[in-house]
């Protein structure tokens, strides 16, 4: 699942709010603020989504 979630994360916008699926393998909605994502998240039929501010740059991590 990890790596379906990171799919997931590098294809949404940057500088955004989104919601996943709960399971966190789905993009569900997308918007310029929380109240924005969790609104298209409800009207998708989605209750408990995963939501997310994603980076305005996606950095490069050493572990």
């Amino acid at each position: 699942m990890n790596d379906l979630r990171f799919e997931v994360l590098k294809s949404a916008p940057l500088d955004s709010w989104i919601a996943l699926s709960e399971d966190e393998t789905t993009l569900i909605a997308v918007g310029n603020s929380y109240e924005d994502v969790v609104k298209k998240s409800e009207s998708a039929g989605v209750s408990d989504p995963v939501l997310v501010k994603t980076p305005k740059k996606w950095m490069p991590i050493s572990v």
